[in-house]
């Protein structure tokens, strides 16, 4: 038998996923020689050996790769034979203008938690062990290719035992670039609230306990300690920034209200749920209902918060989640995390540490500067954060997952798209992300954050430089959002690069046709709180006929002042008492009676014109019947409104019950117009009469459902589109989302929506590029 010889590339996430430990073990399984190595641009493997053989080891490259790892492409060229020696791996080289897919930070494994618990073992309470099916990846990288020297952990030397271990193609830990143990990696501490080390003297009580520490050099013996004294702290009530995988979270007692009172009086809010980290999933179950599919998010190796309901019987304190059905749960994904569920603790507060609209805190000493006025103690250490990474969020849906905010676990996996250039898109201002275009794949950015001042800018522009660096990427083209305010607007505008707009709620339906692959018409519904429209007014409630390079639109809600411009999406009674005006008689007492003094001010703004832009938004218009039904006039987070009204229809009501207010579809100018003046009667004639806030919630909810359903219809008939995709945060509300796919699907329709890719602005950048790709193809043809 003839030997034959073989050159592989294999491109996708293959780097720091034990791929080359993988091919190694295969190839001498089966008596084949050569060598593997890592490059820019994937894995290389130049192998030889007998035709079975060979045939094998293919075989297993193609259906069993390591689980971590994601092959897109396997390109194999016949050589002729050389007659290599043995198998080997050889060092890492770079190619310039070559892209190497990188793994998302992943959560501690199975194995490695086995390490951290044992006794015998010499990881045993070491609270940053890892090994190739875990650990951090993107947050430590600061170039590729993903060698050790190119991490955040080049100033920790390995000791001779994990560089051994590193060694050895038969360990688990082979080329795991963090590997590191008690002897030579980095190492907890604590701090009081101005950084200042508390001395391990200062968390022992007793003099027995003392001497111990005297006599041994033991490091898991002093984790063990670190990690009971902050234990106690957080039984106590007191308040911790613990630095986390990919940045710091905010840490407190998450069954004890006098710590979550703190926290929020501290921290400066009021209302806004916190996420919680509970001990397991046994936990998990004592105070929320799990769907199969939500246990498999929260065991997975992503761990992201996962939003579910609360039981009939809950018992954490309301302050959690105030005025919600929800609790946003994740579980340890570290192994510090696990560590500290060792004993008493069952429910902690893990929320992303960061003073009100200012970057998440990862680095030391910022950290300690900016959030030293809201702990009492730092658990610190020493491995440096390259890019901070905020917690994934999603929820189960119909039994789909559905990403709210892609980032830690998730982020930066790619999404195949091949474009005709390089270009990055700029996405939004709000839940802002990136994305960019190289060889066949798009990048999502993880989750950037609000575009809210200059240190949240700053923060968008390095994580902008750190794509173009790791992915050796240099942009021919840069799109943006239409609206002129727009942080990330005004960044694509300062580049010298040729500039593309896209209107914001296109972009939104684009995205969803990407994640489901359409590429042909389809009716799109977006429904969010701010959209710049063609017309310089504020979208958000848009029913498009759209492709990948087209929209027209068809629909929208009437538009209606908005008094005071931005200041309206915060104090909902701007909107509230804007409606009401439009519906009411102009004789009617009625808004001087609810709003009282202040309603005169206002609407003298809006009869006057003065920052009165106007507006077509379905988040204004759920903003307006919260005011209007007197749930709260002032809210303190992006969206509270719309969440506390779809609260109200509790598991109580009949889910079954359609019944919906009174609308009118306008024929206006070649577009439908929903007349909102029918709908805002109904609601202040129910409550004339007395009906409870939740059922008239319900039933303004299955008036959205309803009139979306009967303008699809008429769509239909009058273009011939039976595809609807939806996108925009409204459908982050369950009720409106799973109301309107279900009516839709009744009348003969395909409805898509998101999953994977935020159905919020974290999806705009995804549409914005895939917009801009297809002009250019235009501008070729």
């Amino acid at each position: 038998m003839k030997i034959k010889r073989l050159f592989i590339k294999v491109e996708g996430i293959v780097q720091g996923v034990g791929f080359r430990p993988f091919v190694y073990n295969t190839a001498v399984l089966n008596n084949l020689k050569g060598w593997v190595n890592n490059t820019s641009e994937g894995v290389f493997i130049d192998i030889e050996g007998y035709d079975d053989n060979l045939d094998n080891f293919l075989n297993e490259l193609r259906l069993n790769p390591p689980p971590l790892s994601r092959v897109e492409n396997i390109n194999i060229v016949k050589k002729n034979p050389c007659n290599f020696d043995n198998f080997e791996i050889k060092e890492s080289i770079e190619a310039l203008d070559k892209i190497t897919l990188i793994s998302p930070d992943i959560s501690i494994c199975k194995d490695c938690r086995e390490d951290i618990l044992d006794p015998n073992n010499r990881r045993y309470f070491y609270p940053f062990t890892n090994c190739t099916n875990c650990g951090p990846r993107y947050s430590i990288i600061r170039q590729i290719p993903y060698d050790r020297n190119k991490t955040t952990m080049e100033n920790f030397e390995m000791c001779p035992e994990c560089t051994e271990e590193y060694n050895n193609p038969l360990n688990r830990r082979f080329h795991a670039q963090p590997n590191a143990c008690h002897s030579c990696g980095p190492h907890i501490y604590l701090t009081d609230d101005k950084g200042i080390d508390i001395p391990l003297i200062g968390i022992i009580d007793n003099n027995q306990e003392l001497n111990k520490l005297h006599s041994t050099n033991n490091e898991a013996y002093i984790n063990e300690k670190i990690i009971a004294w902050t234990q106690k702290k957080l039984k106590e009530g007191f308040i911790f920034a613990v630095k986390g995988l990919t940045g710091f979270h905010l840490v407190c007692d998450g069954e004890n209200p006098n710590a979550l009172s703190l926290l929020r009086k501290r921290k400066h809010r009021p209302d806004k749920p916190f996420a919680v980290m509970m001990k397991n999933i046994n936990m998990v179950k004592k105070y929320c209902s799990v769907s199969n599919k939500e246990e498999e998010l929260l065991l997975g190796v992503q761990k992201p918060i996962v939003l579910l309901n609360k039981l009939d019987n809950y018992s954490l304190p309301e302050s959690l989640a105030p005025n919600q059905n929800t609790l946003g749960v994740m579980l340890p994904f570290t192994p510090l995390h696990e560590l500290l569920f060792l004993k008493d603790l069952n429910v902690l507060v893990m929320t992303s540490a960061n003073v009100h609209g200012l970057p998440l805190e990862h680095i030391n000493e910022t950290a300690v500067d900016n959030l030293a006025g809201i702990v009492d103690y730092f658990l610190m250490h020493d491995r440096d954060i390259f890019m901070p990474v905020d917690d994934s969020v999603a929820k189960v849906v119909l039994g789909r997952e559905q990403m709210i905010r892609r980032a830690r676990g998730y982020a930066p996996e790619p999404i195949n798209f091949k474009t005709v250039a390089p270009i990055l898109a700029c996405g939004s201002n709000m839940k802002n992300t990136t994305c960019i275009s190289k060889d066949s794949f798009l990048f999502l950015s993880p989750h950037n954050g609000d575009l809210e001042n200059i240190e949240t800018y700053e923060h968008y522009k390095s994580n902008i430089e750190h794509f173009k660096s790791i992915f050796a990427f240099n942009p021919r083209y840069i799109v943006s959002d239409m609206h002129p305010g727009y942080y990330s607007t005004q960044y694509a505008q300062s580049c010298d690069t040729e500039l593309i707009q896209v209107q914001h709620h296109h972009a939104h339906i684009v995205s969803c046709m990407v994640e489901n692959r359409l590429s042909s018409k389809v009716i799109g519904i977006s429904f969010d709180g701010t959209g710049y429209g063609t017309d310089g007014k504020i979208w958000g409630s848009e029913f498009l006929i759209c492709d990948h390079e087209h929209f027209t639109r068809v629909a929208h809600l009437d538009y209606i002042a908005m008094p005071g411009g931005d200041a309206a999406v915060l104090e909902p009674w701007r909107m509230g008492l804007s409606y009401l005006y439009h519906s009411l008689p102009k004789e009617s007492t009625y808004i001087r009676d609810f709003y009282g003094n202040k309603a005169d001010i206002l609407l003298k703004i809006i009869d006057k014109n003065i920052n009165c832009i106007e507006t077509s938004s379905m988040g204004r218009f759920f903003d307006a019947v919260y005011s209007i039904l007197d749930i709260c006039q002032k809210v303190t987070y992006e969206g509270q409104a719309s969440m506390e009204l779809e609260s109200l229809i509790s598991t109580s009501l009949d889910r079954s019950n359609t019944t919906s207010y009174n609308y009118e579809i306008v024929d206006q100018d070649n577009q439908l117009i929903i007349d909102t003046v029918p709908i805002i009667n109904g609601i202040i004639n129910d409550l004339r009469i007395g009906v409870s806030k939740n059922i008239i919630s319900q039933h303004f909810h299955n008036t959205v459902i309803s009139f979306s359903v009967d303008i699809c219809k008429r769509m239909r008939e009058s273009h011939g589109i039976s595809d609807v995709a939806l996108s925009g945060g409204v459908f982050q509300n369950n009720y409106i989302f799973i109301g309107i796919i279900n009516a839709l699907e009744k009348e003969g329709f395909n409805v898509y929506a998101h999953s994977i890719i935020p159905t919020n602005d974290g999806g705009i950048a995804l549409g914005q590029l895939v917009i801009a790709n297809e002009i250019l193809k235009s501008k070729v043809r």
